[in-house]
């Protein structure tokens, strides 16, 4: 959607506390609404300092990294790929982009607009664990929000599309084997801040329908529709600026179950046609028959994700990501109940509260926590099916040195060191 702007003279600058630059970080895969939220925020404060890389020639080896504010462009440099790898030149140029123009523009806050493959966790994991000039990029910049765009008119089709990157000619990196879909849910997830850009295509129930499926994917994230032809960019900016709403304490939509935070939202009675169903058990997963009903239990699904508890591999923590079509199974390292009480301190606090609170006296903090999003599921049916694959009272009783020995589809795929003399398993 290209909206001509209201302009609006009033500015969202607010007093800083500490001296650093406020940064807002935009994630997108349709640039073209991006960019225009990003013109948003320039037309409201034209002393902003918009941060671009431009995919404009990544096949030979290079892309465009374009500084502007409201009134001009401040730098325009192309910039070449380190390792041939995208996210490795965004780790190498971005901080140093950010850090440097903290020096050479004090008082301006900055927007950081991703590229639309890049998502937006990785790039909070380079600031959270990667120095500048011998420290932390957030000693100079102060990570606002992460907004994401999502362009109204192609978002049902980008969550159902089973293209991925490489056959879609944007791959990030040689060995980028990740779907569209992936891309979108998680840049959708580690929002902060969502903004539903434009209309859907059809008509009002369409625009609501995308806004509960946005809720159901992030119920966590504030969200924003913008689909009016003429956009108050003061409003807007009101909005979207200096509002704390980043926790860089918060983890991943994976690790989000372990941690204690909320997952999904159990929403079983169809909102716009759209259900979201919560499955939770306290006991583990035959391997065999979950392996049977993996393509089945998805096949109606737009998004599911959560951690397994497999018998056969009691000690491991299994992240469990469905979208476009695919699913992903990993490990998320290992129950706490598996780690010797001194490599507790290696987990956060959240998790060893969570965990304490949801002490089971047999099997610690393990557990089934899955959450299915999709257009008129059947949750019944579906926790039926689930609840199927759990062990038996008489498969329970077999114990732990019994399940492991269990045939096993999945042996070998979730690989977990052993806690070293400090109790550390990474």
């Amino acid at each position: 959607m290209s909206s001509p702007l209201a302009p609006d003279h009033t500015t969202t600058a607010g007093v800083r506390t500490d001296g650093r630059a406020r940064l807002t970080v935009l994630s997108g895969f349709w640039p073209s609404a991006t960019f225009a939220l990003a013109r948003a925020l320039l037309a409201d404060d034209p002393s902003l300092l918009l941060v671009r890389h431009e995919l404009v020639d990544l096949r030979a080896g290079v892309v465009r990294r374009v500084v502007r504010t409201g009134t001009g462009i401040v730098e325009d440099e192309m910039v070449g790929l380190v390792h041939g790898c995208l996210s490795c030149t965004l780790r190498e140029d971005v901080l140093p982009t950010l850090a440097r123009l903290t020096r050479t523009h004090p008082g301006q806050d900055l927007v950081l607009m991703l590229p639309e493959t890049v998502e937006p966790e990785a790039v909070a994991e380079v600031c959270g664990h990667t120095l500048v000039d011998g420290a932390p990029i957030t000693d100079r910049v102060h990570v606002d929000s992460y907004v994401t765009v999502v362009d109204a008119e192609h978002l049902l089709d980008g969550l159902a599309s089973t293209d991925d990157l490489a056959g879609l000619g944007i791959q990030a990196a040689d060995d980028d084997h990740r779907a569209l879909a992936d891309v979108l849910v998680r840049q959708i997830e580690y929002a902060d801040t969502l903004v539903l850009w434009g209309e859907g295509r059809y008509d009002g129930y369409d625009s609501a329908q995308l806004s509960v499926l946005l809720h159901r994917l992030a119920p966590w994230a504030t969200q924003l529709p913008v689909d009016e032809p003429y956009v108050d960019a003061g409003a807007l900016a009101r909005q979207l600026r200096h509002t704390d709403r980043h926790r860089p304490e918060t983890p991943g939509v994976l690790a989000r179950g372990i941690e204690g935070y909320l997952l999904g939202v159990h929403e079983p009675v169809p909102d716009c046609e759209i259900v979201s169903a919560v499955f939770r058990a306290r006991r583990p997963f035959h391997p065999g028959r979950l392996h049977e009903l993996l393509a089945a239990v998805n096949a109606p699904v737009l998004r599911s994700r959560g951690v397994l508890w497999l018998a056969s591999q009691p000690d491991t923590a299994v992240a469990w990501e469905f979208a476009g079509g695919g699913l992903t199974l990993g490990s998320l390292g290992r129950w706490l109940v598996d780690v010797p009480d001194e490599g507790w301190a290696e987990a956060s606090a959240q998790r060893r509260l969570a965990a304490a609170l949801n002490w089971d006296p047999y099997y610690g903090d393990r557990e089934n926590y899955l959450v299915f999003i999709g257009f008129d599921l059947d949750p019944v049916e579906l926790h039926r099916v689930l609840a199927g694959c759990l062990l038996s009272d008489a498969e329970l009783a077999d114990g732990e040195a019994g399940w492991r020995h269990y045939p096993d589809p999945f042996a070998g795929c979730f690989p977990v060191p052993e806690p070293n003399s400090a109790g550390r398993t990474a």
